[in-house]
């Protein structure tokens, strides 16, 4: 079988932004904060999509978004498949992307090394 090129990057490239778009203006879950969609990755034949995140606020924000994500997940996939018109409308999973805290932490320890280094001269 011939090589499936980059469709799978294409359509997660779609998927990312009709997700950012479903999210914003047709989820009317209570709990839904403000959630970015930081990446999204799909399997070669299309099935299946994990889709990361980030939450602006605090652990109980990302709860409450991680809960709402949860419930809406049907009607999610079910606007996918409306918007991108494929086949079968992939299964989605979504993940937490801690990145930025990472980054945060990693700002944080650098700036006490600057500011240790600096104590000592």
């Amino acid at each position: 079988m011939k090589g499936r090129g980059d469709r799978p990057a294409r359509v997660a490239s779609l998927l990312r932004e009709e997700v950012s778009l479903i999210l914003q203006n047709r989820v009317k879950d209570p709990g839904m904060g403000l959630v970015t969609v930081t990446d999204v990755t799909i399997t070669p034949d299309l099935k299946s999509a994990r889709i990361h995140y980030s939450v602006l606020g605090g652990e109980e924000d990302r709860l409450a978004v991680r809960d709402a994500l949860r419930r809406s997940k049907g009607f999610i996939r079910k606007e996918l498949g409306r918007a991108l018109q494929l086949r079968c409308s992939p299964e989605v999973a979504f993940l937490y992307d801690n990145t930025y805290e990472k980054g945060e932490r990693i700002d944080r320890l650098l700036k006490e090394i600057r500011t240790e280094g600096e104590s000592e001269k």
